[in-house]
């Protein structure tokens, strides 16, 4: 009986190691919208593998990071390539708010995207149970992905 018990209350308290993206290409446009939200803890440790020199010790929960800081990491961390070209974003904003970290995002691209691939290797040299989940909405299509550390990346074609 104490076994049953026991369970739920183990997986109560595990943590969760979840990313959102979502990918939004704005109609009649080049642009595309992309948000990105992850918990601030989970983002400091991930960073300091990504930069083993910075210094977050001392990190509040409220601290602001810069978006050129936050560019740099997202960029290289998250692949987005639009009809087999690699594409580079720009952060609009970065927003720290209840524990977790919101990124808006535009990269140009193309009117009429064919192909997308996804590749997103945030926090996936930290958990093996990591789930880096992507929604992508393009010409009134949408599609969604579950991104693991053994599954880093996807090909969507419209």
């Amino acid at each position: 009986m104490l076994k049953i018990l026991i369970l739920p209350i183990l997986l109560i308290f595990h943590p969760v190691h979840v990313t959102l993206t979502t990918l939004t290409q704005v109609e009649g446009s080049d642009s595309m919208k992309v948000f990105f939200r992850m918990y601030h803890d989970d983002f400091l440790l991930d960073y300091k593998l990504y930069d083993p020199d910075s210094n977050f010790d001392k990190t509040s929960v409220n601290q602001s990071f810069s978006p050129d800081m936050m560019n740099k990491y997202f960029n290289d961390r998250v692949h987005i390539y639009i009809n087999n070209k690699l594409l580079t974003g720009k952060v609009l904003t970065v927003t720290v708010q209840d524990y977790e970290i919101f990124l808006n995002l535009v990269y140009r691209s193309v009117k009429d995207p064919k192909k997308i691939k996804v590749r997103n290797q945030i926090l996936t040299g930290l958990y093996s149970d990591q789930t880096n989940m992507i929604f992508i909405n393009i010409n009134k299509n949408e599609e969604a992905m579950r991104l693991t550390p053994d599954h880093d990346k996807e090909t969507w074609s419209f």
